[in-house]
């Protein structure tokens, strides 16, 4: 890539989408765009095509999609699958029509099988039944990256596709129906120790083993692809460690400073056991993350403190 390319990042202003543009803007890259969904539906086709024919971008980063956790993938599961699966289409086809020189594919890690082998290898895909609670959404990330191997494979595209690990920071969804458990976390220690609350309801049992990523570096680790791989497969990105969502949960107590209760609703579901990437790949290629979890969690909860007014947080 060269430092003048018009690179369009697709999501521009949520959790992933916002930490690639900052990464790029401090590697050097000059010229970003980025639409609003009010500025441009990705899920409309004509509108999208219209926009790839005025603007011309020369790298695409597809870093938007519907996300939300375990209740949300329940209770919205045609929404996940078919609103991602336009996004997708609409982009990717785009991109190979208006001859853009690279597209990287956002994946996530829950497209891998809900028993697959731990720490997860890339090669895990497609080889057993899904996690139930999030089935939707992981079929229509694997329908993306497969789009992107397919057209590299028939067409020569450069398209390639990365699957970050469980992801938090700047930008995150703290709305609690529909946010991923970690901002959850931050937010209800927030709110139960400015309100005195003796005890904080989590669900589960508090034993699934989670591997935590902070955005920044996952951004890091975007760029660096972009500028370094070309492969079919996807790469797995990930810190290569594991915590309990206990332990989680008394980092993210510890770093906001709850003095109180910690009550776990074992009627609610865990999801999937143990999920841990194996990122061989990724260091192989000479990337490693540099944020560790205490650190990162600091870093969430004084940007959520600093945001609180803008914070995605409309669910309670």
């Amino acid at each position: 890539m060269n430092k003048t390319d018009k690179i369009y990042v697709a999501g521009h202003r949520g959790l992933v989408g916002s930490a690639i543009v900052r990464n790029l803007q401090e590697k050097g890259y000059t010229n970003i765009i980025g639409r609003t969904h009010k500025e441009l539906d990705l899920t409309n086709q004509a509108a999208v095509n219209r926009f790839f024919e005025e603007e011309r971008p020369d790298v695409v980063v597809l870093a938007a999609a519907k996300v939300g956790g375990i209740h949300a993938n329940n209770t919205k599961p045609a929404e996940f699958a078919y609103e991602n699966m336009q996004v997708q289409c609409n982009v990717i086809k785009c991109s190979h029509d208006y001859k853009v020189k690279k597209l990287l594919f956002l994946g996530s890690t829950c497209i891998y099988p809900r028993m697959a082998p731990q720490p997860i290898p890339e090669d895990a895909l497609l080889t057993g039944p899904l996690e139930e609670t999030n089935e939707a959404y992981a079929i229509a990330k694997i329908s993306g990256m497969e789009m992107c191997k397919f057209f590299k494979r028939q067409y020569g595209d450069d398209f390639i596709s990365c699957m970050p690990t469980n992801l938090y920071g700047p930008h995150d969804n703290y709305d609690l129906k529909d946010s991923h458990v970690l901002p959850a976390m931050i937010r209800k220690f927030h709110e139960a120790k400015e309100s005195g609350a003796s005890t904080v309801e989590l669900w589960g049992t508090g034993s699934p083993l989670r591997e935590f990523l902070y955005v920044d570096d996952m951004a890091d680790a975007c760029v660096f692809l972009l500028e370094n791989y070309s492969g079919e497969q996807h790469v797995n990105i990930g810190t290569g460690k594991e915590v309990t969502i206990k332990e989680l949960a008394e980092t993210v107590c510890r770093m906001v400073g709850y003095e109180g209760e910690i009550v776990w609703n074992k009627d609610m579901p865990d999801g999937t056991p143990r999920k841990l990437t194996n990122v061989e790949k990724l260091h192989a290629l000479g990337w490693h993350h540099k944020v560790e979890l205490e650190e990162g969690v600091k870093l969430a909860y004084d940007w959520f403190k600093e945001n609180i007014g803008q914070a995605r947080m409309n669910g309670r």
